[in-house]
């Protein structure tokens, strides 16, 4: 079996898939707070399942080093080595891939039903698509087509530089840099981004997931303003990353956010920050998005790098 991996700054997911095959099976979940690194994780997750295991892949949230088999969790105190996993584990041919490396690949393998449209655009078959998320952090990858075949460009456009669309944008961008210097789109959009803008206009700490309950229950006009600011900036941020790699084979919305927001993207202001690129607006509007709800993207996309 290959052994697959998705491993966030807040769960890790583990399955097992046949060889050739994007189709996970024995997946556990982990909260990545209650261990001190991925190892114990990986051993316990072995020790559960007892399967024999000739290959694998882990999808870590962060940057891989040259060398392909080590990398630091950009919102995890943890390094992982891939080597010293695979001789501990006895599992030859593991390697490490980004997160958004798998989710991209995973969504050539989705089921149809779960890539859920929000702009129908005019794609262009065999163009380039993007998948872009945000979660704890945010992530994006690019799919280029090479013959029969999708390859995958990792990349880290959520630490480029945050570029306010409007006056509300500049209260935020002028709020973090006072905090943080330099403030890239990452302090904005993700989960600790929303919790963030709330704060700025509110004045008040919360958890996002309940601004986020508490924008969609209509009952608080405070978490509802913030929500759309939100989206607003992760909008205008995967609209312009759509531009960078012209991808008219469609834009994915993945990571954790996205499938629980999904009539809010439909709603709000997404498409319409998305969508505002000036003279490129009709370029932006050609442009299929969809939101990407299948909960094994990561896995699968694992499943398939670990043997491509």
């Amino acid at each position: 079996m290959i052994l697959c991996a998705d491993i966030g700054g807040t769960n890790a997911r583990l399955a097992l898939a046949a060889p050739g095959t994007a189709n996970p099976v024995a997946e556990r979940q982990y909260v990545c707070a209650d261990y001190p690194a991925f190892e114990p994780i990986l051993a316990d997750y072995l020790a559960a399942t007892a399967a024999e295991i000739h290959a694998g892949c882990l999808a870590v949230a962060g940057p891989i080093d040259d060398s392909g088999q080590h990398a630091s969790l950009t919102n995890l105190p943890w390094t992982i080595d891939a080597d010293a996993l695979a001789v501990r584990f006895g599992i030859a041919g593991l390697r490490l891939a980004n997160d958004f490396a798998a989710a991209a690949m995973g969504v050539t393998a989705a089921p149809a039903e779960t890539l859920v449209p929000i702009q129908t655009g005019q794609a262009l078959p065999g163009a380039p698509r993007l998948v872009v998320g945000a979660g704890t952090g945010l992530g994006m990858a690019i799919l280029v087509r090479e013959g029969d075949f999708w390859k995958v460009l990792p990349g880290e456009g959520g630490h480029v530089g945050f570029a306010p669309q409007d006056e509300d944008q500049v209260k935020i961008w002028q709020a973090l840099y006072a905090k943080h210097g330099r403030v890239t789109v990452e302090r904005v959009v993700s989960g600790p981004g929303l919790a963030a803008i709330h704060q700025i206009f509110t004045g008040l700490a919360a958890d996002p997931a309940d601004i986020t309950r508490l924008a969609l229950s209509d009952d608080n006009l405070a978490a509802r303003r913030s929500l759309d600011i939100f989206l607003s900036a992760y909008g205008a941020f995967a609209g312009d990353m759509a531009l960078l790699a012209m991808a008219r084979g469609g834009v994915f919305l993945a990571g954790g956010i996205a499938p629980r927001l999904l009539s809010s993207f439909r709603q709000n202001s997404f498409l319409s920050s998305f969508n505002a690129k000036g003279a490129h607006a009709a370029l932006a509007k050609r442009m299929p998005v969809a939101v990407a709800t299948d909960p094994m993207l990561g896995l699968r996309g694992a499943a398939l790098l670990a043997v491509s």
